[in-house]
C-alpha cells in the first residue's frame, strides 16, 4: 500500500488540518482527537487502503491499520498535517477535555482500575489454579508449598485499598505515596479486620469502637479491607487538599505542612465520615447487583448480559470493575465477570459468522482476527470494526450474550478474579469448568446462528468488490 496516500485520505476524511487537535498511535491503531466529530466521514475512511476498522471511543477517533502498518501511516500523517508527535497519554488528555462530566468520571475509573488489573489477574489466576489442583488432588492442600502459594494468591485482595489508593492518587493528580498512606490507614492492623467481623459477631465478641468528633457519635473501629468506593472518595479529597495547599502554603514550609495536613485531615475524615457512609452505599450497590443477577429464572442476568455490549460501545464498562472487586471481597468470587465473558464470546461468534459468510477479502481479513481477539477479551475491533457496521449483527451478538448470561446465572458461576474474559477466563472458573464452557457455547451458538441466518447479507456493492478481488 501507499502509506502517504492512505495518510492523506485520512486527513481529508476527518475534515483536514483545521479539524485536527492531536494524534498518536498504539500497536495497531491511529488515535486522533478532532474538534468536530460531525466532519468525520466514517464510511469513507473505512474504504481507505489498509484500514481494517474505524470507531470512536473515549473522545478519540481510532482507525485500525494493524501492527507495523500504523507506524508508517502515522509518520506520513504527521508530515502532512504538521502536528507534533504526541504520546497516547497526550491524546487521552486532549480527548478528556472534550468529554462531558459523566464520561470524564467513567474515564477516571478506567484510569484508576486498568493499571492495577494485572495484579488482580495474577493473584486471581493463581487462586483459580490452586482451587482446581486441590480439587483434583485433595492431599495437596495440606502441603506447606500449597500454603505458601495460597498466601500469594490473596495478597492483592488483602491489600486492595492500598493498590486502589495509589492508582487513584495518580489519576487525581496527587502524590501517589500520600495516597498509599491513606490506603494503609484504612486497613491499619490496629483496626479490626473487616473480614473478621461476621465471625466475631457470631462468637458474641464486642466490636471495638471509637468516639469521634468530640464525642458526637461512635464508629466501629473496623478496617476497610475489600472496599473500593470509600477509598476512591478519600483519596480524591486528599488530592483536592494537597493541590490547593501547594498553591497557598509558602514554599519554605510546603514540604512539611502540605503532607501533614493532607494526610491528617483526610485520614480522620476517611475513618469517621467517608468510610462509614460510602461503605454502606457500596454495600447497597453490591446487594442490588447481586439481587439482579439472582432474580429467579435468570431474568436479571439475561437482561444485563444483553445490555453489556451496549455499555462497551458507550465506553462506560470500566465502572463494572467496582462490581467485580466488591463481589470478590464480599463473596470470594465475582458473579459479574462470567456475564461479561458471555457477552464478549457472543460478539466474537457473531463476528466469526460474518467472517465465514462474507466473500469480501477485506471484510474477512478484518473479521477473522477481530473474532479471535473478541473471544480473548479485546472486543473493540469486532464490535466497532465489524458488528456495528451491520447493526443486526451487533443485536444478534447481544442476544447471544443474554442467553449465555442466563446460563451463568442458572449455574451460579463465579470467577476467582477479574480482568480476564472469554477463552482464558476458564482459568478463573476451574471450580466449575464444565458449566463455564457450556455457558460460553450457548452464547456463541445463539449469536453465530442468528447472525448466519438473519444478520449478515452482502450488498451488491460488497459483492462487486469481492468479484474484483478474484
Amino acid at each position: 500500500m501507499n502509506y502517504r496516500e492512505s495518510a492523506a485520505e485520512v486527513l481529508e476524511k476527518i475534515g483536514g488540518k483545521d479539524n485536527l487537535i492531536s494524534g498518536a498511535h498504539c500497536a495497531t491503531r491511529l488515535r486522533l482527537v478532532v474538534r468536530d466529530e460531525k466532519q468525520i466521514k466514517k464510511e469513507e475512511i473505512e474504504e481507505i487502503d489498509g484500514v481494517k476498522g474505524v470507531f470512536i471511543a473515549q473522545g478519540q477517533l481510532q482507525i485500525i491499520f494493524g501492527t507495523g502498518v500504523v507506524n508508517r501511516v502515522y509518520d506520513e500523517f504527521v508530515a502532512l498535517s504538521g502536528i507534533e508527535t504526541a504520546s497516547k497519554e497526550d491524546v487521552k488528555t486532549a480527548a478528556a477535555q472534550k468529554m462531558n462530566p459523566f464520561k470524564k468520571a467513567i474515564k477516571t475509573l478506567g484510569d484508576i482500575f486498568v493499571p492495577i488489573i494485572p495484579a488482580i489477574v495474577a493473584t486471581g489466576l493463581l487462586m483459580g489454579l490452586l482451587e482446581g489442583f486441590s480439587t483434583l488432588f485433595p492431599a495437596m492442600a495440606d502441603s506447606d508449598t500449597y500454603q505458601i502459594f495460597h498466601m500469594f494468591s490473596n495478597t492483592a485482595f488483602t491489600f486492595l485499598p492500598i493498590l486502589i489508593a495509589t492508582s487513584a492518587a495518580k489519576a487525581f493528580g496527587g502524590n501517589m505515596f500520600l495516597g498509599s498512606v491513606i490506603g494503609m490507614i484504612m486497613i491499619h492492623p490496629d483496626l479490626m479486620n473487616a473480614w473478621s467481623v461476621a465471625s466475631a459477631v457470631e462468637a458474641g465478641e464486642t466490636i471495638p469502637k471509637f468516639s469521634v468528633w468530640f464525642g458526637l457519635y461512635d464508629i466501629n473501629a473496623v478496617g476497610y479491607q475489600g472496599h473500593v468506593i470509600p477509598v476512591i472518595i478519600a483519596v480524591w479529597l486528599m488530592c483536592f487538599l494537597e493541590k490547593r495547599l501547594h498553591k497557598i502554603v509558602p514554599a519554605s514550609i510546603d514540604l512539611f505542612v502540605t503532607p501533614l495536613v493532607s494526610v491528617g485531615v483526610t485520614g480522620y475524615l476517611a475513618l469517621t465520615a467517608i468510610g462509614p457512609v460510602f461503605s454502606q452505599l457500596e454495600t447497597w450497590v453490591l446487594d442490588g447487583v447481586q439481587w439482579l443477577i439472582a432474580v429467579p429464572y435468570g431474568i436479571g442476568a439475561f437482561f444485563m448480559g444483553g445490555l453489556y455490549s451496549t455499555t462497551v460501545v458507550a465506553g462506560v464498562h470500566h465502572m463494572y470493575t467496582i462490581i467485580d472487586l466488591g463481589q470478590l471481597s464480599k463473596y470470594g468470587v465475582t458473579h459479574w465477570l462470567p456475564l461479561a465473558s458471555a457477552a464478549n464470546m457472543a460478539q466474537g461468534a457473531a463476528c466469526l459468522a460474518v467472517a465465514l459468510k462474507s466473500r469480501n477479502k477485506k471484510t474477512r481479513s478484518l473479521a477473522f482476527p477481530a473474532a479471535l481477539s473478541c473471544m480473548m477479551g479485546i472486543t473493540e475491533p469486532a464490535i466497532f470494526g465489524v458488528n456495528l457496521r451491520t447493526i443486526k449483527v451487533f443485536i444478534f451478538g447481544s442476544i447471544g450474550g443474554a442467553c449465555g448470561a442466563l446460563m451463568t446465572s442458572i449455574f451460579h458461576l463465579g470467577a476467582t478474579a477479574t480482568g480476564v474474559t472469554g477463552i482464558f477466563a476458564i482459568l478463573l472458573h476451574l471450580n466449575q469448568p464444565i458449566q463455564y464452557i457450556v455457558s460460553m457455547l450457548v452464547a456463541m451458538a445463539v449469536a453465530f446462528g442468528l447472525t448466519w441466518l438473519f444478520g449478515y447479507k452482502e450488498t451488491p456493492q460488497t459483492a462487486s468488490a469481492s468479484a474484483s478481488e478474484k
